[in-house]
């Protein structure tokens, strides 16, 4: 979904259709959501809390599919998405135990496969009070700095709704961007622990 087309959908529905879209492309609503912010659209405390609670429900959500639901079919098919096997789940807990904070940033900005990440946290039942712990952190930061950086991208183009809608466009091509290296970068990493991992045994 475009960009310029999530800011008119936004725009028309406000609250009611900021939570259903967030579950489609989250960090790009939360971006458009800040940028409207500054036009007076939103209360930009309410959209904090917003994303927090919705984030941090569905990790609840995924690692209690993991922790409960493990070698059941939607358990495996998301285990599929990340390219982990019932070999790996040893070689993941190991990333869990030894690189919690690490692992769990990797694993919610990996774009596409952050839910599949989180279920294995289930599957290898990573201590609650480090899950949810080190997972509100990576939340507070990754939606505090989207929406942050979206607020002050609408102030610049001087909180003025028509000018946000005229010069949204170039919002794309850095949003773009900054996914994009957020979802190689993890991917590289999270690869290079798997490999230090393997050679540790």
């Amino acid at each position: 979904m475009q960009l310029d087309s999530i800011t008119t959908i936004v725009i028309e529905y406000r609250y009611w259709i900021l939570v259903p879209l967030s579950f489609i492309e989250g960090p790009v609503v939360a971006f458009v959501a800040g940028t409207l912010a500054s036009a007076g659209y939103f209360n930009i405390y309410l959209l904090a809390a917003l994303f927090f609670v919705r984030d941090v429900g569905l990790d609840g959500v995924y690692y209690a599919i993991g922790f409960y639901g493990a070698g059941t079919r939607l358990a495996e098919k998301l285990m599929t998405k990340l390219g982990i096997t019932e070999d790996h789940l040893e070689e993941v807990g190991n990333l869990w135990k030894h690189y919690p904070g690490r692992t769990m940033f990797l694993g919610k900005l990996s774009y596409g496969i952050a839910s599949a990440f989180i279920v294995v946290a289930g599957i290898v039942k990573m201590p609650l009070k480090l899950f949810f712990g080190y997972g509100i952190l990576v939340v507070l930061a990754q939606y505090g700095t989207l929406l942050l950086l979206g607020y002050f991208f609408g102030s610049a183009l001087g909180g003025n709704i028509t000018k946000i809608l005229e010069n949204v466009q170039y919002a794309i091509g850095g949003l773009t961007l900054m996914i994009g290296a957020y979802y190689i970068g993890s991917r590289y990493v999270r690869g290079r622990f798997m490999k230090e991992e393997t050679h540790k045994e």
